[in-house]
């Protein structure tokens, strides 16, 4: 078993107090149900839908496509932050139920330092029913918004035009990111800029980069499906980047100001081709719906140097 596989399993165990495994098989499962009918994403139901065992399941399934976080070579920085920088903030952005929210606190991040927020408030109330904990057990703070919104973050305000204050505080008392605006020290987004087009990815990144502390080492880092060569998503308006692609990407979001920062990016394969699949997507049918996902996914990170 591996070690995100076992901590899922220990974690998902102690926090509910379910010790039986088939009990806790279905328990996620039922959560998983109740996930999809918030927002049919395809990660929520092709996970399952490809019965995975039991191991996988728990690491798969958790209203998420893995247990993400604890995997990238940013991982062990952004710890580092929690315990050495004053005051640092992580974001979790597009945090469904805020199971990698919940890892990084049990890896020794300040839970009353994470914020993790998601279009759909009710994914993470069912973080609170999978996990079988509360506002109050939890401490991560959850924030509900659209990040197109420009009353949630507000890319073309600056920094210094922010009140001061405790930014934790006035983010949840507000519903609103711009708060954290220029205070952030790590930023986690996975899963998620595949699903919009081109244009729209450009657009989160100016936005992540408004939220991102300008302190060394702050950095922006995530995963998500990805190309050899980029173009659009078959079936929807969406877009696949490359490596390269990806980059510039970055490199026009930061708007002149690329030099300093580092943009590391890798692309990886989620699983082995099936024969007679196509060379960049996958297509599942599940009751009548052909779902398209990459096989391919974006390993990256974005640092200030």
């Amino acid at each position: 078993m591996s070690r995100d596989a076992w901590w899922a399993a220990q974690h998902s165990a102690s926090y509910t107090g379910i010790t039986d495994n088939e009990e806790l098989r279905q328990h996620i499962l039922d959560i998983q149900r109740k996930a999809y009918e918030v927002y049919p994403y395809p990660c929520i139901r092709l996970y399952v839908a490809r019965q995975f065992a039991f191991t996988m399941i728990l690491t798969d399934i958790v209203l998420a496509p893995r247990l993400k976080i604890s995997r990238f070579s940013a991982y062990q920085q952004v710890l580092q932050l929690g315990r050495e920088r004053p005051g640092a903030i992580l974001l979790d952005l597009g945090c469904c139920s805020g199971n990698d929210a919940r890892k990084v606190v049990a890896d020794g991040f300040p839970a009353t330092q994470v914020i993790a927020c998601d279009l759909h408030a009710d994914f993470w109330k069912l973080g609170y029913e999978l996990f079988r904990d509360d506002a109050e057990r939890c401490k991560i703070r959850f924030v509900q918004g659209d990040v197109f919104s420009d009353t949630f973050i507000a890319p073309n305000r600056s920094a210094e035009s922010i009140p001061s204050g405790s930014p934790m505080e006035a983010s949840i008392e507000n519903g609103s990111l711009i708060p954290l605006q220029g205070r952030v020290s790590a930023i986690h987004i996975s899963a998620f800029f595949h699903l919009f087009n081109e244009a729209q990815q450009l657009d989160i990144a100016r936005r992540c980069v408004a939220l991102l502390s300008a302190e060394r080492g702050s950095v922006i880092f995530g995963s998500h499906g990805g190309a050899v060569d980029a173009g659009p998503i078959v079936q929807r308006d969406a877009y696949a980047h490359s490596p390269e692609t990806f980059k510039k990407m970055w490199v026009d979001a930061f708007e002149g100001k690329s030099a300093s920062v580092q943009v590391d990016v890798e692309l990886m394969n989620l699983e082995p081709k099936r024969v007679g699949a196509p060379e960049r997507f996958e297509s599942v049918k599940r009751e009548g719906i052909t779902y398209m996902y990459s096989r391919q996914w974006l390993v990256w990170a974005v640092r200030r140097i």
